[in-house]
């Protein structure tokens, strides 16, 4: 005969792991909704916008007020030129407003991006600028893409960002203007003030020597020749060549200091400075923000903790024998 004892129990251990399973799947599935649901949205009713990098999100920002959410698609410390982006990134672009891009190919990556992201709109900054080409090198007469780096063309992307969030937003159409108002006049004001500190170094000594060419802008707008490892990251090889040549360049002129940007590695530059007999100067920031943390969170400190380290290098004894 059949134990009634040991059949209840066991009906009632099976039901109490029934209970629990459906406890759990329920739980599970209620997660899983919500971590799409913040997978696709920013963290807040607000309309967003994407830009390909973190400089430019902090100009989109400057411009948005709080009228819009602003996210980088690469992180701080990126590589940007040749990112490689990933399923995660494109989930980023549910339900985002526009897409905000730099342009003249720094971002060989964005054509195809775009095409996994469906019809999100997206605006290019340097459309209609005229362009510094490249001189020199593997990517002679092409376009230099770092025109950030002049607070006056920085200007020009705020003109462009207001234009574009206009667009999607005509209602915020006179915040956005005197968001932007507010931000070119400080832009104005560090121009004088990067001018004034760049004129100080002596005119013989005015001469920028860095990993990669991405100072052309600033180099123009103040007055100072420069010289490079390589054009762009997206063609970063170093070569027996390129070092010779800088590192001729680099005694024929008597440049004491040299630099290395954030995003690359600075040990090929070491054995320049070495070579050379000229000091390593420290770390810029260029195709990047640092963490909050750091010497470069917001687009204005990068460029005044780059030009305190040009005008600290530059100032300093002629090159050693």
């Amino acid at each position: 005969m059949f134990n009634k004892k040991v059949i209840s129990e066991y009906i009632y251990k099976k039901n109490k792991i029934l209970s629990l399973s459906i406890f759990l799947a329920l739980n599970i599935l209620f997660l899983t909704g919500c971590v799409n649901k913040n997978t696709y949205k920013p963290g807040n009713d607000k309309p967003f916008v994407l830009t390909t990098f973190t400089i430019l999100a902090d100009l989109a920002r400057n411009v948005a007020g709080d009228r819009l959410l602003v996210k980088s698609i690469t992180k701080p410390g990126a590589e940007i030129h040749s990112y490689q982006f990933t399923p995660s990134d494109i989930v980023k672009t549910k339900g985002a407003k526009l897409i905000i891009e730099n342009g003249l190919g720094l971002e060989a990556w964005f054509s195809k991006f775009m095409i996994s992201t469906g019809d999100i709109p997206n605006v290019k900054l340097t459309e209609g600028m005229k362009p510094l080409l490249i001189d020199g090198d593997a990517y002679s007469g092409k376009p230099n893409p770092h025109a950030w780096m002049s607070p006056k063309r920085a200007m020009k992307y705020v003109d462009k960002i207001v234009d574009a969030f206009i667009t999607i937003d005509p209602d915020g159409a006179l915040e956005y203007s005197s968001n932007a108002s507010t931000y070119k006049a400080k832009l104005e004001s560090l121009d004088k003030e990067l001018r004034d500190s760049l004129s100080s170094i002596p005119k013989e000594r005015r001469f920028l020597v860095t990993c990669e060419g991405a100072f052309t802008y600033l180099a123009r707008d103040y007055g100072m020749k420069e010289a490079y490892l390589w054009p762009v990251n997206a063609e970063s090889q170093v070569t027996p060549r390129r070092m010779v040549n800088l590192i001729k360049k680099i005694k024929e002129n008597e440049v004491p200091t040299i630099f290395c940007e954030s995003t690359v590695s600075a040990d090929a530059q070491m054995e320049v400075a070495k070579s050379s007999g000229a000091v390593f100067g420290g770390t810029f920031y260029v195709d990047s923000l640092s963490d909050l943390n750091g010497p470069a969170p917001t687009y204005i400190d990068l460029l005044r903790h780059n030009v305190r380290l040009i005008t600290k290098g530059l100032s300093i004894s002629k090159v050693k024998k």
